[in-house]
């Protein structure tokens, strides 16, 4: 199995093709992977319509005090949102801790690796909170 298991489609956000033939930019491979956790990190569950279940639980701590104990809490709740709706990808850590330079942003660091090709990679997600 290669690099086709992790597929093809969309970039997001969705935009034109460079190519200027009237196309929509694409994501492929490892770029799918990442945009597709941005997009799971992104999406707040109720969210879509058509399938209420999906995104990650971290919205309902966006109110919360930026410390410790909430830094644990998101963390649970990426790691549980990734292994729910990214099979490509294997959490190998998660870690959110406060922004040094901005009081309001919890960095997210995810550590994970793609099953198909055992690349490993490490997003930084910022999450404001209040």
């Amino acid at each position: 199995m290669g690099t086709e298991f992790l597929g093809s489609g969309w970039a997001f956000p969705v935009r034109p093709a460079d190519d200027h033939e009237g196309g929509l930019a694409m994501a492929a491979g490892d770029d799918s992977v990442r945009q597709a956790i941005w997009t799971i990190l992104g999406t707040s569950p109720g969210e879509r319509l058509m399938r209420p279940e999906f995104g990650c639980g971290i919205h309902d701590l966006v109110f919360g005090v930026n410390n410790a104990g909430n830094a644990t809490a998101v963390a649970g709740a990426v790691r549980e949102a990734l292994s729910m709706w990214e099979p490509r990808i294997d959490v190998l850590d998660v870690f959110a801790a406060p922004d040094p330079a901005e009081p309001s942003v919890l960095l997210i660091e995810i550590n994970y690796q793609v099953r198909t090709t055992n690349s490993r990679f490490n997003l930084v997600y910022p999450f404001y909170v209040g």
